[in-house]
């Protein structure tokens, strides 16, 4: 009897957990806000800094670099920390509050199976938004594409992953929208700094670089730069990304709560 049972029940949840994705790709879809701060605004930011004049100066501090060319990464990482800290949690929090994950943790779904539909389309979305942000970069502004591609595309997938975990995160120990803001905005504003929004990475002071290199965003900045440039991402970057994707993801999935 048993082992009938078991394959009968793993059927049962992939069954379950491939409804859910389904379920959230059409109401994904029909979240304009969303799209437009995870598709739209880190982009429609770039095209912006990028017409300031002096962006467009060869600055002796960033290598000879232009600012704007230093900013193309930071638009990349924009786009994760929007879908991961500023789209997903609300969306999550808000089925909890409506009861939704309540009458969701009568079926068959597990936790794993809403969050990693949440991940995928978020994770998705960032993937798209972080490419028009380079193909915008590499048309209006000359900036040159990734020279090292394989580990630039590496970087960013961990990178994805790091983000979305940490919303992920954030989503399951938030019990309602207030909390969820709150612990969003916490975090939301050391992430924009470690990310260089205000002030590149590599334009900080070394000793402040090395602290911000051990968030996931710092790193991931480090490990995108290196591989634009032609070099393969340092080792620590990386793995500086994956601890956080796979300390994240683990926390997300033990302390989710479906009330």
């Amino acid at each position: 009897m048993t082992t009938l049972t078991a394959p009968a029940g793993a059927q049962r949840r992939a069954g379950a957990s491939a409804t859910v994705l389904r379920t959230e790709t059409g109401l994904f879809r029909r979240e304009p806000a969303t799209l437009f701060w995870v598709l739209v605004f880190p982009t429609a930011l770039l095209g912006i800094l990028g017409s300031i004049p002096s962006f467009r100066h060869h600055d002796p501090s960033l290598g000879g670099e232009r600012l704007v060319d230093a900013y193309v990464p930071v638009a990349v990482l924009l786009t994760m920390i929007m879908a991961g800290l500023q789209a997903m949690p609300p969306v999550i929090t808000g089925y909890r509050e409506r009861g939704i994950l309540r009458r969701m943790s009568t079926t068959p779904v597990r936790p794993h199976a809403l969050l990693g539909a949440q991940m995928g389309l978020h994770g998705a979305a960032a993937l798209l938004s972080a490419l028009l942000s380079l193909a915008v970069g590499r048309i209006v502004f000359a900036v040159p594409l990734p020279r090292q591609a394989f580990g630039y595309v590496l970087a960013l997938l961990l990178a994805i992953l790091a983000a979305l975990a940490l919303g992920a995160l954030v989503s399951a120990v938030s019990r309602n929208s207030k909390v969820v803001n709150a612990i969003g905005s916490v975090v939301f504003f050391p992430m924009m700094f470690s990310a260089g929004v205000w002030l590149p990475v590599q334009a900080m002071p070394d000793s402040l670089a090395r602290i911000v290199e051990l968030t996931p965003f710092g790193a991931a900045a480090r490990a995108l730069d290196q591989a634009a440039a032609g070099d393969w991402p340092g080792w620590a970057h990386l793995g500086v990304l994956a601890a956080w994707a796979v300390v994240l993801s683990a926390g997300a999935n033990r302390w989710f709560r479906w009330e």
